[in-house]
């Protein structure tokens, strides 16, 4: 039988990686043990090089399978609150939470000097057991899965091992506006994506092989992306442009999903617009092969 209460941890849980879903699948399961629920309380903060916006980082944290999922305002009275404060007046008080369970790293509360030792004493004055949990193992030697370095690894065009440390594929979202048509006439017409959320990291340039999902289809099709100012145009602007394989379809005004699956090759001024189109041509086989 359920008790009420709840196991629960904090954190940004930007990228929702492999080291989130470590602790998640511990506060899931640690309530199970105690008839409890579990939640993962999150805030609403984003800022530049952000992974996941919160509709998405809602969407990763409810397929954990996490009870409950709160997001915080990150206004000034959250950013004053002291670690025991905001123990009594939201974990305590608002959410009625039991256990909490916070990573080796994790710290909350407005002096970040406190840590683990003070949020056990604070913890045993309010009722609230307090455990920590050590790193998620990574598979990437002398490291930790953080969200610095799935960062780091996307700015430079690693996607490959991006996903591996995220757990899943790495997503933009946003909707296609008019180009140039460029790719049209170069017989791969392309799909001009205008992100959603400005603060997202954006991949480095490049080609990559993607998969695209659109609002209407639940099923991802193939396509590649150039990321990129359009070099052999002489092109100024950073534009992301995707062509959907075997699509043929008016994509324009559409919400559209593109999850990245490694980087072909980077971008790179042609001598003429032929031997972009061959190059094109090349990239659309390296892609499927990848994709299959």
């Amino acid at each position: 039988m359920q008790k009420i209460g709840y196991v629960a941890t904090i954190g940004m849980f930007d990228g929702v990686h492999r080291g989130h879903q470590f602790v998640l699948q511990h506060v899931v399961d640690e309530a199970r043990q105690r008839g409890l629920l579990s939640m993962a309380i999150t805030f609403d903060k984003t800022g530049p090089q952000t992974l996941t916006p919160l509709v998405q980082k809602r969407s990763l944290l409810a397929n954990t399978g996490i009870d409950r999922i709160e997001v915080l305002t990150f206004d000034d009275d959250l950013k004053q609150m002291t670690a025991r404060q905001f123990m009594q007046q939201v974990l305590r008080d608002q959410y009625g939470v039991k256990v909490l369970l916070t990573g080796y790293d994790n710290r909350f509360g407005h002096n970040r000097m406190e840590g683990f030792d003070e949020y056990v004493r604070y913890g045993k004055e309010l009722d609230i057991e307090v455990k920590s949990l050590p790193p998620a193992p990574s598979k990437r030697e002398g490291s930790c899965v953080s969200s610095s370095l799935i960062r780091e690894l996307i700015t430079n065009g690693n996607i490959r091992e991006a996903n591996e440390l995220l757990g899943h594929p790495y997503i933009i979202s946003g909707r296609v506006e008019h180009g140039e048509h460029i790719g049209t006439q170069l017989g791969f017409p392309t799909a001009n994506i205008v992100v959603d959320d400005q603060c997202q990291l954006i991949p480095a340039t490049g080609v990559y092989a993607v998969k695209i999902r659109l609002p209407h289809d639940s099923q991802w099709k193939h396509g590649m992306m150039n990321i990129g100012t359009r070099p052999t145009f002489d092109g100024q602007r950073q534009t992301l442009e995707v062509n959907v394989f075997h699509l043929n379809e008016d994509l324009y005004g559409h919400q559209l999903e593109v999850a990245f699956v490694d980087r072909l090759r980077v971008e790179r001024r042609f001598d003429s617009a032929e031997a972009l189109k061959e190059q094109l041509q090349q990239d659309a086989i390296a892609a499927e092969k990848l994709l299959a």
